[in-house]
């Protein structure tokens, strides 16, 4: 599922009406505010949130510099573009990490929001900066909640200190001395969520945050719960100093209340975003990006940072000539498929894509078992095979079908599809050595 699949369609429609207006009129920003409101409201945006969005736009949109403009579609464009992105923070706000020394985060948040999975996720992050990291697991409160961290922990390879039992404060003191005798970089604390902010929940993190003295105090927020999340932000707000906000969950059946509301709720910003359930799915946020996939004109900055961090490019060079030169194998096709999938969900990376062609594939339904059937096709074939699926008769065929747990037809498919892909990029070098024989500048 799209980040803010229902806001983003219902954004994209009132933009595209205003990119067909020749001109705008009081009345046509009035219908306008109107229709950016019933959206904002229906994704469960907090009311004073939308009041004063919709109140900025309009006092912008109504200029008579805007009303005269040759393109005054495309002006208010900018403009709901411009206040989307001040009411998501204006600015990336990146972590304020010491230069040298041990830098502390304390990771808190009501139970159920994804707190102690984010701790995972946030560590192998810094790790992928060149950081070294430890955990401490100081929720001693869930049952389970210590082991899952160590089984994150075992993981990602990255050190977990915790006890699973006794006081969370002395733990947390213990897990400081314990990372700075090790010259850890940042030490990420796990703490003890509950299902409603009680005055015991805040006392121990006071304490803990005392005994820690954390460069960052992050608030974990689930997407999903909408204005629920949103009054949560505010309470641990008014009762400790958090210094920004972690959003879980994008990738559910988010309305984005959450996200438009909590920064103005708040005014903490929104440092990062879980996108994902594997360990790689989150994200700096950047409310410009995020601002431009919510008005449906994606976010090629973003798709271009994932293939950078998980495609090699060397591979790829290496990969493009033997596309050219027709000698790609079924094993270079299932590396690439792999890669690709490193990138996050398909229907996500689609939705990134600007212009007609991501209005086209934005909300295209990818399914993810038949690529996971391909896999097991490609990987009951023996290295012969996969080199050269030419010798593929009908009893080896019968075999791979039978190992691989699908029908004959979906292995006598891929192979058709392999083949016809070779035919391709063959094809395409050909002609484009005709066009240099022709004295084409290609």
């Amino acid at each position: 599922m799209a980040i803010f699949e229902g806001l983003s369609s219902k954004f994209e429609k009132i933009i595209k009406n205003l990119r067909n207006s020749g001109r705008v009129t009081e009345k046509d920003i009035k219908q306008i505010n109107r229709e950016i409101k019933m959206a904002l409201l229906e994704a469960d945006v907090n009311y004073k949130v939308v009041k004063t969005f919709i109140g900025d736009i309009s006092e912008k949109a109504s200029g008579s510099e805007i009303m005269k403009s040759l393109t005054p579609g495309q002006q208010i464009i900018k403009i709901v573009h411009n206040e989307m992105i001040e009411l998501l923070g204006g600015k990336t706000e990146g972590l304020s990490l010491k230069k040298s020394g041990l830098s502390v985060i304390l990771m808190c948040g009501l139970q159920g929001t994804g707190k102690t999975t984010t701790c995972g996720k946030l560590a192998n992050h810094l790790r992928k900066e060149g950081k070294s990291v430890m955990m401490a697991a100081c929720d001693i409160h869930r049952p389970a909640a210590v082991q899952q961290l160590r089984t994150l922990g075992k993981q990602l390879d990255i050190p977990v200190y915790g006890s699973d039992a006794g006081d969370a404060v002395k733990i947390a003191s213990d897990a400081v001395k314990e990372a700075k005798s090790k010259k850890i970089d940042v030490l990420i604390i796990d703490t003890a969520g509950r299902l409603h902010i009680d005055d015991d929940m805040m006392e121990e993190l006071k304490d803990i945050e005392k005994v820690s003295e954390p460069v960052e105090t992050l608030l974990v927020v689930d997407s999903m719960t909408g204005q629920d999340a949103v009054n949560a932000a505010e309470h641990f707000n008014e009762n400790m100093e958090i210094s920004g906000i972690i959003l879980t969950k994008l990738d559910g059946d988010t309305r984005g209340g959450a996200a438009l509301s909590v920064k103005f709720v708040t005014g903490k910003s929104i440092k990062f975003a879980c996108i994902g359930e594997k360990m790689n799915d989150i994200e700096v946020f950047h409310p410009d990006r995020m601002a431009s996939r919510i008005l449906g004109m994606g976010d090629v900055l973003s798709l271009i940072e994932k293939a950078s961090q998980n495609i090699d490019e060397e591979n790829a060079r290496a990969m493009e000539k033997k596309l050219m030169d027709a000698s790609f194998t079924l094993d270079d096709f299932l590396s690439q498929m792999e890669q690709l999938e490193q990138m996050g969900p398909l229907e996500d990376l689609l939705g990134m894509m600007p212009g007609a062609a991501g209005k086209q594939m934005k909300g295209m339904k990818v399914d993810e078992r038949q690529l996971a059937r391909t896999r097991a096709i490609i990987q009951s074939m023996t290295p012969a095979e996969r080199r050269n699926p030419r010798i593929l008769n009908a009893s080896r065929r019968k075999r791979i079908a039978a190992g691989s747990g699908n029908p004959i037809q979906s292995v006598n498919k891929l192979v058709k599809d392999f083949e016809g892909m070779k035919k391709l990029f063959k094809g395409m070098k050909n002609k484009k050595r005709s066009m240099k024989g022709l004295g084409m500048p290609f």
